[in-house]
């Protein structure tokens, strides 16, 4: 098999996507511990739940939605859970599967966090963009994204992060 290296052009636009997105949640992270005392990943897990039916969601389900593993999902809700953000529920609907729960608390930090994460997301993003160029970029991301996902045939079941098992289980 022959390795298909990539061009000049390819080269430069990975390196600029690899430098953009590292510093870009460098940035954001800063912020949120500075303002929040917590990490963009804790961040989001509450912003997930604050948008979801009575501020709940299955364990997978926010899984998913975030992007990552179920065994980093559980301990990002450990964590969140010790500070009295967000409590766990048993599901009624299955008994395997355990709920999410953003406490009044965990709200109240969010409400309190979010005008300036929403603020350095736009002045470290979006401000540097044209209207076009934000439509351009939700329109790569996501077909990035369908693409990384398994929206092809056949996709398998360790295809995404969030239906992986741990390798220690």
């Amino acid at each position: 098999m022959t390795t298909r290296w990539l061009t000049p052009e390819e080269q430069r636009a990975w390196r600029a996507y690899i430098a953009a997105s590292r510093l870009l949640e460098d940035a954001i992270d800063r912020q949120l511990q500075q303002v929040g005392g917590m990490p963009h990943l804790f961040y989001s897990v509450l912003a997930g739940l604050s948008d979801a039916p009575g501020r709940r969601l299955r364990m997978t389900d926010l899984a998913e939605a975030l992007k990552i593993t179920r065994s980093r999902l559980t301990y990002v809700v450990n964590r969140l859970e010790r500070d009295g953000l967000v409590r766990r529920e048993n599901c009624a609907a299955d008994r395997r599967a355990s709920l999410a729960v953003l406490t009044d608390e965990g709200m109240a930090v969010l409400e309190r966090t979010a005008p300036g994460h929403v603020e350095t997301v736009r002045s470290l993003l979006f401000d540097r963009l044209t209207e076009e160029q934000v439509g351009q970029l939700e329109e790569i991301c996501t077909g990035i994204a369908r693409g990384l996902q398994g929206e092809r045939a056949g996709a398998g079941a360790d295809d995404v992060p969030w239906r992986r098992r741990s390798s220690c289980s």
